[in-house]
């Protein structure tokens, strides 16, 4: 292993064993997931992996460190092979914890590098997580996966100053809604994830239908892995107005949203949190 530093981020070199994860609990329909790096430069405030063990026994700020996975096309070459030949059905969730698009793909191309060894070595499905506009760099290799992929652009509000509140290291949204059209455009099999949903204008659903035909919403009390402690110990709260805090920081706020949505979106468009990010 060996470190540098770029613009006040550690960046470790590791070369792990192996690089598929057992899958359980949220997460539990695949049989893995996938992670190219370990920390996320994003660092998005409400970020569930902050309350992880991951995040919590690092002892850095989550955010300001990040870990790049060495060797990864021959590992993902050889641990789904070893599962095909155990007959084993293989799902992979790519990413739990991190965005496989984060900045420093630009530069190590670490996912780029797992996609090319899963050209030769296809999973049965294959899910991309991602809130990064450098997705559509890799649709030359998405588009030889197609019939086992979907990818998933989360577009969490479509409120700059709300999104640079929260996350002000993410893209900007219209970036993210240019790249996912990018990609519908090339036929590949999209959606768009409201996770978590973020105070947003009356013009968001119709801004979202004009891009996809698949949305998952998704909350801080359904989609934190823990009815919303993990949210609550951010004191993510303290970033609402207060005239906010009713309609978009509760229980109901995935219900609320759903039923904006719906002006422009079927309800079988419409999925709920763990519903739209099953395999297939």
């Amino acid at each position: 292993m060996w470190c540098i530093y770029i613009n006040q981020i550690n960046i470790a070199y590791k070369n792990p064993k192996k690089i598929l994860t057992p899958t359980s609990g949220f997460l539990y329909e695949y049989s893995h997931s996938l992670n190219p790096y370990a920390g996320c430069s994003f660092a998005c405030s409400y970020c569930y992996v902050r309350q992880s063990p991951i995040g919590l026994f690092r002892k850095q700020e989550w955010g300001t460190w990040i870990d790049v996975k060495q060797e990864v096309k021959e590992k993902i070459v050889k641990e789904i092979g070893n599962l095909k030949k155990k007959k084993k059905k293989v799902t992979i969730f790519m990413s739990s914890s991190t965005d496989p698009y984060q900045p420093i793909e630009y530069k190590d191309k670490i996912t780029r590098s797992l996609l090319e060894g899963m050209i030769d070595m296809p999973p049965d499905f294959l899910f991309i997580q991602t809130r990064s506009p450098l997705v559509t760099r890799d649709i030359d290799l998405f588009l030889q996966l197609k019939n086992r992929l979907r990818i998933s652009m989360t577009v969490e509000t479509d409120n700059e100053l709300i999104r640079k509140k929260f996350s002000p290291y993410a893209p900007p949204i219209q970036a993210r809604l240019k790249a996912i059209s990018q990609l519908r455009d090339n036929h590949l099999p999209v959606q768009i994830a409201v996770a978590p949903v973020l105070p947003f204008s009356k013009k968001f659903p119709e801004t979202l239908s004009k891009v996809v035909d698949r949305i998952v919403i998704d909350d801080f009390y359904t989609g934190d892995g823990s009815q919303g402690k993990r949210t609550e110990k951010l004191k993510i709260k303290e970033l609402y107005d207060e005239k906010d805090v009713e309609m978009w920081y509760g229980e109901n706020t995935h219900l609320l949203t759903v039923e904006k949505l719906k002006e422009h979106f079927t309800t079988d468009q419409i999925l709920i949190s763990q519903e739209g990010f099953k395999p297939y």
